[in-house]
């Protein structure tokens, strides 16, 4: 998903697999993210799976844990993929980026000069740090 060794404030572009993270990110999207920035509660981050290092992961981080750790989720309740219910809270060294800016890809099918406009106007979304769901998942 990323190469790993960015310098802090380096940006880069993540490919989105899976539904962890639907509504917010679907399967096909790149995200740019920015290495080494101050995770908030709310953000979207990138991670590396606490059992599978050489795996990296995008969850939202919750809230942080006493240690130095974060509580991260998947916005989508209903997608059983690993996140902190599976292996608890992640430690500060594993997160690696936060999410900045979503891009969806434009669909073979949209070819008019109209619907290519559409996606234009839609297709880049900022990826801002959002407490109420941050809250909201911590309720589930």
């Amino acid at each position: 998903m990323v190469e790993s060794g960015h310098p802090r404030g380096r940006f880069g572009l993540v490919d989105v697999s899976g539904p962890s993270m639907v509504p917010t990110l679907v399967h096909g999207d790149q995200v740019l993210v920015r290495y080494g920035a101050v995770v908030r509660p709310g953000d979207v981050v990138v991670l590396r799976h606490p059992f599978q290092q050489d795996l990296l992961v995008i969850k939202r981080a919750v809230e942080r844990r006493p240690g130095g750790c974060w509580w991260v989720l998947g916005d989508n309740p209903y997608n059983e993929t690993g996140d902190s219910t599976v292996y608890g809270p992640v430690p500060d060294e594993l997160v690696l980026a936060t999410a900045v800016l979503r891009i969806r890809p434009r669909g073979e099918d949209q070819r008019s000069l109209r619907a290519r406009l559409s996606w234009a106007v839609s297709a880049v979304r900022p990826l801002r740090a959002d407490s109420s769901a941050s809250s909201r998942l911590r309720a589930r």
